[in-house]
Formats: structure tokens, C-alpha cells, sequence
């Protein structure tokens, strides 16, 4: 019951995680813009993975996607491989993980089989988890060495300069969530998969295999042949086994004389 209940759990909490870097990569609102220093104003910036925004003062907003691939910066376009990879290997994950749960039964399949699948799955949820907690991070130190090379420029000279400076999104810290949920699902998936193995028995299989031809061992005072014949008992002294033979070829047992 522990072992389904584990990887039922496991496979929630990873799905969830999934979703959750699904709708990640998907926000608007990886970087938006730092209104410290200027609080009021009528255009509000926020930039995501796929396109830029501007929000009015007015509520209106228009978005804008990035035409170009080679124009975008290299951190940039590593950070898009590494969401893409992670939402594909939660997505084979969770499909491989719905067949592998022991609450299902799908034909003759066994425990070895399921359990095989689920440490698959498992390990997937767990590469997803890291590629998206990597891939989110990668852009948050991207964001920080620029808002404090901004904020550098700002304050050169004697009179502070107005910049745009941006700062962590909400998608930031969905994603950050997502990968973890992620990683601790794959963790539960690949736990349960210990249960799910058949226990190996202590007791060895021995093959008997039945020969052809009768075998008679030969024990205490039996002699090996077709059946178990007594063997003649051995003579009390050599006097028996010399006796000399009459002359008319019968042999003379021995008197009572012949012991004197």
C-alpha cells in the first residue's frame, strides 16, 4: 500500500511540476522593469522568453515578438534549449509514468516491468526538474549582472541618469518552483521503484535429471549388479579354501580329526 501511495504522489507532485514549467517557459514576465527610483510612470516594461510587452498607463498592452534567433545573446538561447528540454522530457515522463502505475493494469504486465518503467520516468522527471531550475537561474544571473551594470551607469557623473533597469519576474520564481516539485517527484518515482521489484528467494532451484539406465551402489555387503545379491561370507581360516580334491575329482570336507 506504501509503495502505491509513493508513486501515486510521486506522480502528482511531478506532474504538477511539469505544468509548472510549462506555464514558466510560456510568461511574459521573466524580467520587468524596476520602478525603484521612478515609481510613476506611464509605460511599464516586462520582457519574456518569446516576446517583449509595454502596459499603459491606460491598460493597454501590446506585445511584441523577437523576429530574429542569431541577434538574441548566446546565455539567451541557452536558456530556451534548456525550458524546451525540460517540458519534453516531463511530458515523456508523464507518459511513461501513467502505464508504469500499480494502481493500472494494462494486459499481462509485470512488477519487474512497471517497475523498470517507473525508475524510468523518474529519472526524467528529475533531468526535467534540473534543466528547468538550471535554465531559470542562468537567466536571473543574466538579470542581476545587468540591473547592477545599469545601476553603475546610472550614478557616473554628478547628476543620476534615468535607465531602465529589470528586475526578477514572476515567471522566476515559478519556474524555480515547478523545478523543484519536478526534482522531488522523480525522487518519490524512483524510491517506489524498489517496491516494486519482486523479492529474490533464498532457495536454489535444483534441476534433477533422470538417467537412462539404472545405477545399484554398492553399500556394506552388497555387490553392484542387477539386483542386491549378499556376497558368501568370507571363511574363518585358509584351511578351507586349500582342501585338496579326492581322487575322484569330489571334494573332502574335513573330519573332526583334522583340527586335532
Amino acid at each position: 500500500m506504501s509503495v502505491t501511495v509513493c508513486q501515486s504522489m510521486g506522480f502528482v507532485v511531478s506532474a504538477l511540476g511539469v505544468g509548472g514549467i510549462i506555464a514558466a517557459t510560456c510568461m511574459n514576465q521573466w524580467s520587468v522593469q524596476d520602478l525603484y527610483n521612478n515609481p510613476v510612470t506611464a509605460v511599464f516594461n516586462y520582457q519574456g522568453l518569446w516576446r517583449t510587452c509595454v502596459r499603459e498607463s491606460s491598460g493597454f498592452t501590446e506585445c511584441r515578438g523577437y523576429f530574429t534567433i542569431l541577434g538574441l545573446p548566446a546565455m539567451f538561447q541557452a536558456v530556451r534549449a534548456l525550458m524546451i528540454v525540460g517540458i519534453v522530457l516531463g511530458a515523456l515522463g508523464l507518459l511513461v509514468s501513467i502505464f508504469a502505475l500499480k494502481c493500472i493494469r494494462i494486459g499481462n504486465m509485470e512488477d519487474s516491468a512497471k517497475a523498470n518503467m517507473t525508475l524510468t520516468s523518474g529519472v526524467m522527471f528529475i533531468v526535467a526538474g534540473l534543466c528547468a531550475v538550471v535554465g531559470v537561474s542562468v537567466f536571473a544571473n543574466m538579470l542581476v549582472t545587468n540591473f547592477w551594470m545599469s545601476t553603475a551607469s546610472m550614478y557616473q557623473g554628478m547628476m543620476p541618469s534615468l535607465q531602465s533597469r529589470y528586475t526578477f519576474g514572476s515567471a522566476l520564481f515559478v519556474g524555480w518552483v515547478a523545478g523543484g516539485l519536478a526534482f522531488v517527484g522523480g525522487i518519490m518515482m524512483c524510491i517506489a521503484c524498489r517496491g516494486l521489484m519482486p523479492k529474490e528467494t533464498h532457495y536454489k532451484t535444483v534441476s534433477y535429471n533422470a538417467s537412462g539406465r539404472n545405477i545399484s551402489y554398492k553399500t556394506g555387503p552388497y555387490k553392484v549388479g542387477s539386483g542386491y545379491e549378499p556376497e558368501p561370507k568370507n571363511k574363518k581360516t585358509s584351511t578351507y579354501d586349500e582342501n585338496a580334491r579326492s581322487e575322484d575329482g569330489r571334494r573332502s570336507y574335513p573330519s573332526k580329526y583334522d583340527y586335532v
